[in-house]
């Protein structure tokens, strides 16, 4: 595997400072197969990280989630595994898409995040997943 910068996975921000990302950081020096990550949730209000490890299985199931996005359905992604949950609600409470963070084994916790997000944000997510396949090679 080449020698690659850390890269955001997922970056969902808007104006109003809330936003949350995924911030993949490299392999993960305990299991060969994962990469190091961590869950980053910004807003005015509050803030905090979670690590993560995604699998290839975790990075398809990003890829199949996004497909459901585009296709305007909610998603629960990471929701059967050990560790933290992220939804996506496309239509919130506060009249744009909420994201929500559940790390119910570590600490928990649970962050709703409203987010107005610009209409393109699917496709370049989609994009985003293509350059992490592409530089680590993930789902060779």
């Amino acid at each position: 595997m080449a020698d690659v910068v850390p890269m955001d996975l997922v970056v969902l921000a808007d104006d109003e400072g809330n936003s949350v990302s995924i911030k993949v950081s490299g392999p993960e020096s305990t299991w060969s197969v994962g990469l190091a990550a961590e869950i980053v949730v910004e807003t005015p209000f509050v803030s905090g990280r979670c690590l993560l490890i995604l699998s290839a299985s975790k990075v398809r199931a990003w890829g199949s989630a996004l497909d459901s996005l585009e296709a305007g359905e909610d998603i629960a992604w990471m929701q059967m595994d050990r560790g933290p949950t992220v939804s996506i609600q496309l239509n919130g409470d506060r009249g744009c898409p909420e994201v929500v963070v559940e790390d119910e084994t570590t600490s928990m916790v649970t962050v709703r995040v409203p987010i107005d997000l610009p209409p393109d944000w699917v496709a370049a997510h989609q994009e985003r997943l293509r350059e992490l396949v592409a530089a680590w090679g993930l789902l060779a």
